[in-house]
């Protein structure tokens, strides 16, 4: 076995016993190129990457390539996961050589650590126009030791790419014209048929959608909430959702939700919870609601450790093939579903030929009612044979071989589920979420932080790992959303001290811009600073969140100014990638139109105080910050100083901008304050 037998990266164990002598990323790799003078060969993937398994098995286990690499390179392992540090650095290196980049990726190093040359996967054989593994190695090997100055002057070139991120960006002016620029320039992208936006491969949009729901709340745009209701049901209805066990696969392969890339990621299903929560609130679709606890049961039931972490993905492959675990023959489908059949075939799309490689992926192609109709049953009927069918169909599959999970636990991954986890609870009312919620939370607390800093990992009873930016950022905005839930200031203390270590540990005063690593981390060749929100919202994003959230409650402005300096700094751009900018977009919100404070005075777990809580959670509310108030209206926080009981009675006070409604007892009289002030001149 080779250096990666020591690791606990699920994903790094798994080459572990190949004839590569791999080496994990550290001072030793480092030393032995520099003692060996040979240049770095670093493979980035992650566990549930199919193509990563396709290289592995045609190269990396390969008594041939392996003698190949063993002789021309130092051989380096990294689990994207672990360390998107790495990952970004180098990916935006592959990016600018071949205009493209994926995983696994394949990048050549200097002992120094700087890339010379790099892509993605490469077959063992010349294939599809793609050089064979073996000529790649020859190739790069000979270039750096006989063409070493050329090898030099890309090295320098390529280090060039990272200096527009180490600079101060002009400020923008951020408006309400902005967000309608933004909406226009997503709507010209919207696929009319199919929803979503463009053509295939189509990845889960949430943090666009979400921002188009909060556009329409603003604003009484109703095809900004139509474009982000008929992508969520187009997706819900896809073959890129499990509609039998719940969850969402990582991407659809065509235009229409079918065909889905299979693995599972905790962090597109948490985005997904999130997602669905607010497209619930603002149209009441049970369909919506169902998805979303149907996902949520999918967390608790695959993806919960005994502990309550919860582990980070499911493989796309089983038994060698991609998606075996998910599809179904005609016959498998008609034998367990039997009385059900014509239901489930109707429902679910089913045919003899299938429509994945003979099989048959399930999918929602037309509308229940319709369904139903042409069945000539009732709705009600049609739905409690798929539901009957369900559950058959998860026993039959829970006893096939399953795929391999990832059972590592990400920080900022969890910090996302326990968010969207946290707001499902709150706004269904639901106390088995709740339970999950808090034993997560507390997990968290316990494991993956050490005075008030982020850890990037916890596996095997071990945590480790600096935690990066979207770390500490995430775990703070998931603290505050346990605030919300359980108006225990505990959450309330512990969001304020991640935000705190967040400015200590991250700030670049210069720029006025943070830095993904902390200033204590190991030195790379950049420091890397990634500002777009792609599979996963960026650190950049998050941490002005968390910092115009946090500055809400305590009434901190020096915060508040720092959050604003994100934002401004990449307004501009986001406003010309609106796609890649999602989450910010949202989080401009609170800055354009106010945060919606609503403090619960009192009681608020008494029956009034109840009451109240439920007509917050009815409204779909952008930039909602939620507190209560201690009697006599003394509190250790801003938000709540002077928003006590008035006449013994649990009150409800909403502020927007400094501006409060009057103090109300009344739930009827707090929806029509909540829907006053969330849509600006009503």
């Amino acid at each position: 076995m080779n250096a990666l037998q020591h690791e606990t990266s699920p994903y790094l164990r798994q080459h572990a016993e190949n004839p590569v002598d791999w080496y994990p990323w550290g001072e030793a790799a480092i030393s032995k190129a520099k003692e060996l003078d040979r240049p770095i060969l670093l493979s980035i993937g992650y566990a549930a990457c199919h193509w990563c398994h396709v290289m592995a098995h045609e190269s990396f286990e390969d008594a041939e390539t392996a003698r190949l690499m063993n002789e021309l390179f130092i051989n380096v392992k990294v689990d994207r996961e672990e360390r998107p540090d790495l990952d970004s650095i180098y990916m935006q290196a592959v990016q600018a050589m071949t205009g493209s980049g994926g995983w696994p990726m394949t990048v050549f190093l200097t002992p120094a650590g700087v890339p010379f040359f790099g892509g993605t996967y490469y077959p063992k054989h010349d294939r599809h126009g793609l050089p064979a593994f073996s000529r790649i190695l020859k190739g790069v090997a000979n270039a750096y030791h006989s063409q070493r100055e050329r090898v030099d002057d890309t090295g320098r070139a390529l280090r060039e790419i990272y200096a527009p991120s180490q600079e101060r960006l002009p400020l923008g002016d951020m408006t309400s014209r902005g967000h309608e620029q933004a909406f226009r320039a997503l709507a010209a992208l919207y696929d009319e048929r199919h929803a979503g936006f463009g053509g295939a491969p189509k990845f889960p949009p949430s943090m666009t959608l979400r921002f188009l729901l909060s556009h329409s709340a603003r604003t009484a745009n109703a095809k900004a909430l139509a474009m982000a209701e008929a992508t969520f049901m187009a997706m819900l209805r896809g073959g890129i959702y499990d509609q039998v066990g719940g969850g969402l696969h990582r991407y659809a392969v065509d235009e229409r939700w079918l065909v889905p890339h299979f693995e599972k990621m905790l962090y597109d299903n948490a985005q997904f919870v999130g997602l669905g929560v607010a497209v619930w609130q603002c149209t009441g679709n049970p369909d919506v609601r169902r998805g979303v606890e149907e996902t949520l049961t999918w967390l608790a039931r695959e993806m919960t450790s005994p502990d309550g972490g919860f582990y980070s993905s499911l493989d796309a492959d089983s038994e060698g093939h991609e998606g075996k675990f998910y599809v179904w023959s005609e016959a498998e489908l008609r034998q367990v579903a039997g009385d059900d059949c014509d239901a489930v075939h109707a429902h679910w799309g089913v045919t003899e030929g299938g429509n994945f490689e003979g099989a048959n992926i399930l999918f929602v192609p037309n509308a229940p009612a319709a369904v139903a109709a042409r069945l000539g049953m009732d709705e009600a009927a049609l739905r409690g044979a798929i539901n009957r069918a369900r559950s058959a169909l998860y026993e039959v599959r829970r006893r096939r071989v399953w795929p391999t999970r990832d059972e590592k636990i990400v920080a900022s991954w969890n910090g996302l589920m326990l968010r969207a986890l946290a707001e499902a609870a709150r706004i269904f009312d639901d106390p088995p979420l709740r339970t999950l919620a808090l034993k997560n939370a507390e997990f968290l607390w316990r494991t993956l932080i050490s005075d008030g800093r982020a850890l990037r990992i916890h596996k095997d009873d071990r945590s480790k790992g600096s935690g990066f930016l979207e770390d500490q950022a995430g775990l703070g905005l998931a603290f505050l959303e346990m605030y919300a839930l359980t108006l225990d200031q505990l959450w309330l203390d512990r969001a304020l001290q991640m935000t705190r270590q967040a400015c200590a540990w991250f700030y670049d005063r210069e720029s006025k811009l943070f830095f993904d690593t902390a200033h204590d981390h190991e030195p790379l060749i950049a420091r890397p600073r990634d500002v777009a929100d792609n599979a996963t919202p960026s650190g950049q994003s998050l941490i002005a969140e968390l910092l115009l959230r946090t500055a809400e409650y305590w009434g901190d402005e020096e915060m508040r100014g720092m959050g604003e300096d994100v934002l401004r700094q990449l307004w501009e751009v986001a406003l010309r990638s609106p796609m890649a900018f999602g989450h910010l977009l949202c989080v401009s919100d609170a800055s354009i139109y106010g945060a919606v404070q609503v403090v619960i005075g009192g009681d608020p777990w008494s029956a009034s105080g109840k009451s109240l809580q439920r007509v917050v959670a009815q409204h779909f509310t952008p930039s909602l910050i939620l507190g209560a108030g201690l009697e006599g209206g003394t509190a250790s926080f801003a938000l709540a100083q002077g928003k006590g009981a008035i006449d013994g009675t649990t009150t409800a006070y909403v502020c927007r901008r400094y501006l409060c409604e009057a103090p109300t007892h009344h739930p009827d009289e707090l929806a029509t304050q909540l829907r006053r002030v969330i849509l600006p001149g009503s």
